[in-house]
């Protein structure tokens, strides 16, 4: 993928990268550290969050949902192939992951009602449709809070590394809302396919030596204790506040920490069977970060816009990196005995059109999608549910955002019921009272 490609809304891809770099100073490391220290666990830290998603929206009718006996203007180019699991079929270009259905399942009978990126982006990554105010190029743009947010308020951390992680970049609907920016995600900020990649937040300046940095950390403190105080007379926090600075100092030193963003430990024939690509790469970190503790990682990637030439950029730029990077993900962790305590949800914002447009591309189609998901509870190697004849809205029971959110957190242990309550103590459920967890996947 080159790195000039454009949305259709006309937002380039380095210019999400840039505010991603925004973003992510939302965040500081002490207020990352004040967060993992007040969250309390609830007896659920041995399960995890991976979501990939393909921001853009993935043509699921050209990829695990397809429709070979439709006329041609809707079936497209790809044939169907068959998969480990007898009955389920995937297309052609996906022949690595059709290895491997035995791992995840598929509901098919997904969709919902808004077929804008910016819309759907925050119903898919929140549970709620966005209301009246919202402006998709707005970064942060949450008016609630993401799911990996829900799970770092509600679980907290696991040791040292943060609770919530989004790589390569931050998702303008991937923050925490009236949760606080402690809830936010530790931005990664880099490209973990680039041969000199590094967590800029995890290393200190070239020019700081550790001489330097101990003796910044002993003026700071200094001048931290004339601040303290005074703060102290007017807010009780802020005497808390700087025992989260001062481990600033050590988070960023930590070799704990340090090694679990570090690609390079693992073996080169591992890191190309995941792909030498930024998809591919970030799966990989995924699975690092989840072993290291981290208990929700968003893979942000793109761009699955499709507009123009849907099948030449599917089958030679976007499915080998999905191909390699999703089934390779999900191999892994099943190596490692980690799959049964992760779970991994595959989805972009919506599908794309079942009718091919003028240049041979999918437009955006809300209505009906499908989803993948795997581990933490989920049975693999089934499909639940089903699309029309064109994959045009479900033909069975339907599935929306609200059912996907209910899931996770009911797979995470935390109740769908669970409220929230904000700043000015209106309370919030984390799940719309509609939502309802997925029964066939467990």
């Amino acid at each position: 993928m080159t790195n000039n490609r454009r949305f259709c809304d006309g937002i380039a891809r380095r210019d999400f990268l840039r505010i991603g770099a925004a973003g992510a100073s939302a965040l500081s490391i002490p207020a990352l550290l004040q967060s993992q220290a007040a969250a309390a666990a609830d007896g659920k830290d041995d399960v995890s969050f991976i979501f990939l998603f393909l921001k853009g929206g993935l043509s699921t009718i050209d990829s695990w949902d397809m429709k070979p006996d439709a006329p041609a203007e809707f079936r497209g180019e790809f044939d169907p192939i068959d998969t480990a699991v007898p009955g389920i079929q995937l297309c052609e270009h996906l022949p690595t992951l059709a290895k491997h259905t035995d791992l995840f399942s598929l509901v098919r009978s997904f969709g919902h009602s808004n077929s804008g990126h910016g819309p759907a982006d925050h119903y898919m990554l929140t549970a709620y449709h966005p209301q009246a105010g919202f402006n998709a190029n707005l970064m942060p743009n949450n008016q609630r809070p993401s799911h990996g947010s829900v799970i770092s308020r509600q679980l907290g951390p696991r040791g040292s590394v943060p609770p919530y992680v989004s790589l390569p970049n931050m998702h303008g609907s991937g923050g925490a809302s009236y949760l606080g920016a402690s809830h936010s995600p530790f931005v990664v900020n880099a490209d973990p396919n680039s041969p000199g990649f590094k967590v800029p937040d995890l290393v200190p300046p070239l020019d700081v030596s550790a001489d330097r940095l101990d003796n910044r950390r002993e003026l700071y403190s200094t001048i931290n204790k004339f601040a303290g105080s005074v703060e102290s007379q007017f807010n009780a926090k802020a005497n808390a506040l700087d025992t989260f600075q001062q481990k600033a100092f050590d988070l960023i030193t930590s070799p704990k920490t340090r090694k679990a963003f570090d690609l390079s430990q693992e073996p080169t024939k591992l890191r190309d069977r995941y792909g030498r690509t930024t998809l591919g790469q970030s799966c990989l970190m995924a699975r690092r970060l989840v072993e290291a503790g981290v208990r929700s990682v968003f893979i942000n990637h793109y761009n699955w816009d499709t507009h123009y030439n849907n099948f030449h950029v599917l089958k030679n730029d976007l499915f080998p990196h999905l191909d390699h990077g999703m089934s390779t993900l999900l191999w892994d962790l099943k190596q490692r005995g980690m799959l049964e305590k992760t779970v991994v949800l595959v989805t972009g914002e919506f599908g794309r059109t079942p009718r091919i447009n003028k240049d041979a591309g999918r437009d955006h189609w809300g209505p009906s999608s499908a989803i993948a998901m795997a581990g933490g509870g989920i049975k693999g190697g089934q499909v639940i549910g089903a699309s029309d004849a064109r994959a045009e809205k479900p033909a069975t029971k339907p599935y929306g955002p609200e059912d996907l959110a209910a899931t996770i957190y009911h797979l995470l242990g935390i109740p769908p019921t669970t409220e929230f309550h904000t700043a000015e103590g209106r309370p919030v459920p984390i799940v719309p009272g509609h939502g309802r967890v997925i029964q066939e996947l467990i």
